[in-house]
């Protein structure tokens, strides 16, 4: 194996965001530009000699290409062994469990997430680490900083590894496993979920159910769990083959791209429970029949039935939900007496609570739930945790959804999302929140008196780091929030998303429209912020 050194030029673009280095295919795709990051990670981790590496990828178009690139950069930086899904395929969750069950020093994940994908469509690599957890800001800013004065990286002269056949092999200093992505993940499910009760509640007919894969890489986990494992008849995981375009989907679990599961599950003819993930498998959108039940609420439900689920069964250390995640999952800690965390959006900042024992679920209003059980968040598993909830109580899930708002009220919550908004435009927005700020406290509008307005920053309480600028927050006197926040998933522009949240106790008012009961104050963000007037737009991209 002759290692060889290659000349580089610096990009000035590889700042990764929260879920790491995100662009198009065709950005990827110039000369040296994967190389660069990668080598720039290489160089920014501690000692590499002799260590495994975990790789895999969502299946999007380049995943390969891109896999068979590090696999020879990493066999030149010195890693002692490679362990590779199949394919190349490993949801985000699963990949997070691989690190974690064969204490690998770390990962590289290739996926955009909910992103479309495709020749013309975004790519993405993220560094985990040994927890299995994303890489902290301090490892993003170093390997942002390496990368602005790289020039060099190292590779090899071997041949591509057969990606498809499972099984080892020693190619000079590294040995390459090529693993089934799913069985390592089956089986962590099934020390989590009673699985006989599912099954017995499956093949009686008692739960009926779609999930919907989105042609994206939780179609062979679905399939193997839901179908080969626990019996529910084929035809109950649609869109199952992942796909490198993801069959033109936009795989975003929400009512707008999921439609084909909307659809079923709005109509006279819905399964008792519907679900979908995203591109790489780490988020979930839950249905019943003719009910959506949002992220928030999701949380909040998961963390008042915890005690049902065997895995949880002896309570929970504590909750903890992203800033602009609804307070729904607050309210369950404080009737049930545990701490409840506020962090940033970013799985990162669940990390570190995790890891000291100081919560056990977590969630964000984007779709993401997860446990202690990984150091992601894990689409597949809320479904199971929903299914789950549905054997032991004996309801569908829209009388668990009435029961728990009846129990601890509604916060009823939207999500209003402008995309691909001009980079100059956005900020422009958000300074001008920012510069009214001292002045709304007190202010009365309609029903409304704020009592705060501020921008959130976040002091971590094991590592003591501060995040700063994670959103602005405008806070009422009756509970409600309006939150603004830039989002750094997108590859093009900025998406400017608005959070709209206001809490009602009484249960007669608990079954109205969100769009209706929250029409007041998503009119207020519109004046605060001026996004339409600004851009031209006259409503937002996606409503969640």
């Amino acid at each position: 194996m002759q290692i060889e050194t290659i000349t580089t030029t610096p990009y000035n673009d590889q700042n990764p965001g929260t879920s790491g280095l995100r662009k198009k295919v065709k950005v990827f795709q110039q000369p040296g530009y994967l190389e660069n990051f990668v080598q720039s990670i290489f160089d920014s981790l501690e000692d590499i000699t002799h260590k495994t590496l975990v790789l895999g990828g969502d299946g999007r178009y380049f995943n390969r290409v891109a896999i068979q690139i590090i696999i020879k950069m990493a066999a030149a930086n010195g890693f002692g062994e490679l362990i590779i899904g199949q394919g190349g395929l490993l949801s985000t969750p699963a990949a997070s469990n691989i690190i974690r069950k064969y204490q690998a020093f770390g990962g590289l994940i290739l996926s955009a997430s909910h992103n479309p994908g495709g020749p013309d469509e975004d790519f993405g690599i993220k560094y985990n680490v040994s927890n299995g957890g994303p890489a902290s800001e301090t490892y993003t800013e170093a390997f942002y900083k390496r990368s602005l004065s790289i020039t060099e990286y190292k590779t090899t002269n071997i041949q591509d590894i057969d990606l498809d056949s499972i099984g080892s092999q020693q190619i000079g200093n590294i040995k390459i496993t090529i693993i089934d992505p799913v069985s390592d993940y089956a089986e962590l499910m099934q020390s989590i979920f009673d699985f006989k009760l599912l099954k017995q509640s499956i093949s009686s007919g008692y739960i009926t159910l779609l999930f919907d894969a989105m042609s994206a890489i939780t179609g062979p986990y679905a399939k193997r769990i839901l179908v080969d494992i626990l019996g529910a008849p084929s035809e109950s995981v649609i869109n199952a083959e992942p796909l490198e375009d993801f069959g033109g989907h936009h795989p975003d679990p929400n009512l707008a791209h999921a439609h084909e599961l909307a659809e079923l599950m709005f109509s006279d003819n819905a399964p008792v429970f519907g679900a979908a993930s995203d591109g790489d498998g780490d988020r979930n959108m839950i249905t019943g029949s003719n009910i959506f039940v949002t992220p928030s609420d999701s949380l909040a439900i998961l963390a008042a039935n915890a005690h049902l689920i065997p895995a949880y069964s002896k309570g929970l250390s504590g909750v903890a939900r992203s800033m602009p995640t609804s307070q729904a999952v607050d309210r369950v800690a404080a009737k049930y007496n545990i701490p409840c965390y506020e962090t940033p959006t970013g799985w990162k900042f669940f990390g570190n609570l995790l890891d000291a024992g100081k919560i056990t679920l977590c969630g964000e209003e984007s779709f993401g739930t997860g446990s202690d059980h990984v150091r992601e968040k894990d689409g597949l598993w809320a479904v199971l945790f929903w299914l789950n909830l549905i054997a032991v109580r004996r309801q569908p899930v829209a009388d668990i959804v009435h029961d728990h708002w009846q129990k601890f009220g509604r916060d009823i919550y939207c999500r209003h999302d402008y995309e691909a908004v001009e980079t100059p435009i956005a900020n422009s927005i958000v300074e001008d929140l920012r510069k009214q700020l001292p002045t709304l406290p007190g202010q009365t509008f309609g029903e409304y008196t704020v009592k705060y307005a501020d921008e959130f920053c976040y002091e971590d309480s094991i590592d003591g780091s501060i995040s700063k600028n994670q959103g602005i927050r405008i806070g009422f006197e009756n509970g409600s929030r309006i939150v603004f926040r830039l989002s750094g998933t997108g590859t093009v522009g900025a998406t400017l998303r608005i959070y709209i949240e206001r809490f009602e106790p009484d249960a007669d008012k608990h079954n109205q429209d969100a769009q209706i009961a929250l029409a007041f104050l998503i009119d207020l963000a519109e004046q605060l912020c001026e996004v339409k007037k600004r851009t031209g737009r006259t409503e937002p991209d996606v409503i969640t």
